[in-house]
């Protein structure tokens, strides 16, 4: 008979060895302080902002004028749509 993996059969290796060392859960992490773990987020936070490639003027300019015309596309969109059900129902319940 052959096992699969994570088979019910076969116990896994922390089962065979109730002996062995429990290991703290989180780390290096668990040693710190809240503030200190605080820090460190905002840390990494303007790290990570530090290395995201900003939209120039004029490529800002671009992205919000597409955006607002595909606005006003939608809003027109839905607003025929909504004149047209509304005249169906009004035409089918009188």
């Amino acid at each position: 008979m052959t096992d699969a993996v994570g088979s019910i059969d076969m116990p896994d290796a922390e089962d065979e060895a109730p002996d062995s060392k429990k290991t703290r859960k989180g780390g290096k992490r668990a040693k710190k302080g809240p503030l200190r773990r605080l820090a460190l987020f905002y840390r990494q936070i303007i790290a990570e902002l530090r290395k995201v490639v900003w939209p120039t003027r004029n490529q800002l300019a671009s992205y919000t004028t597409a955006v607002i015309v595909f606005v006003v596309v939608m809003i027109g969109l839905v607003t025929l749509i909504d004149y047209g059900l509304s005249h169906a129902a009004k035409y089918v319940f009188g």
